[in-house]
């Protein structure tokens, strides 16, 4: 069966703190040698959309990183945006409605909006499909190990995002996993899932001009 690279979580310039194009996304995923990402910009689908209609040279996953009182989560395999600040229960809902996959990103990073504290409750409840147990911009791979071990608990799969903002960033982490056509079997295939990454901070905007000799 053929396998496939899939970058799991990242943004695009429709963030508005990220700085990537869809031009960039292209190039860089190419050379990269992804198969498909994942575009999960903060609170809208546009960018992912668009992108899903073009010819990219990389298969796109519709998503969407959603802020909730409790904690950012992400939509996989959206057919419509879902607005930010509803009830962490009510974005569950509205993502399964559309036959989406909640996936939980960085949920121990105490440095963004993570779901950390209420997680174990969600789980227990059903409400999660994937936890992201490599994030490329957590620094502290403890942070990573402990999503790990919260998965292997609730018997959930992971995934693995370079969770980019610039093109820099894009494809520092990734599954390599058999191919599917939909969230059904992408969630199937996550068990024979190989996470491979690498911490990789943000790239500056501006670089610094070089001053000096």
């Amino acid at each position: 069966m053929a396998r496939v690279r899939v970058d799991c979580h990242l943004h695009t310039a429709a963030s508005g703190d990220a700085w990537t194009t869809l031009d960039q996304l292209a190039e860089r995923a190419g050379r990269e040698k992804l198969d498909v990402v994942c575009i999960t910009d903060h609170n809208v689908t546009d960018a992912a959309v668009t992108a899903a209609a073009r010819d990219m040279g990389v298969r796109i996953v519709v998503g969407e990183e959603i802020r909730t009182p409790d904690g950012d989560v992400i939509g996989l395999f959206l057919t419509e945006r879902i607005p930010y600040v509803l009830p962490l229960a009510e974005v569950v809902s509205r993502i399964r409605a559309q036959g989406g996959l909640v996936y939980v990103p960085h949920p121990f990073d105490q440095g963004r909006s993570s779901l950390g504290p209420v997680l174990p409750e969600l789980c227990v409840a059903g409400g999660a499909d994937i936890i992201e147990v490599f994030n490329a911009k957590i620094s502290d791979q403890a942070l990573n190990e402990r999503a790990g071990e919260l998965a292997a608990q609730f018997g959930l799969p992971g995934g693995a995002g370079s969770d980019a903002h610039d093109p820099p960033g894009i494809g520092a982490a990734y599954l390599e996993m058999p191919d599917f056509d939909g969230p059904a079997s992408f969630l199937a295939a996550l068990p024979d899932a190989r996470v491979t990454g690498e911490y990789r901070p943000y790239a500056p905007r501006y670089p610094s001009a070089r001053t000096g000799p």
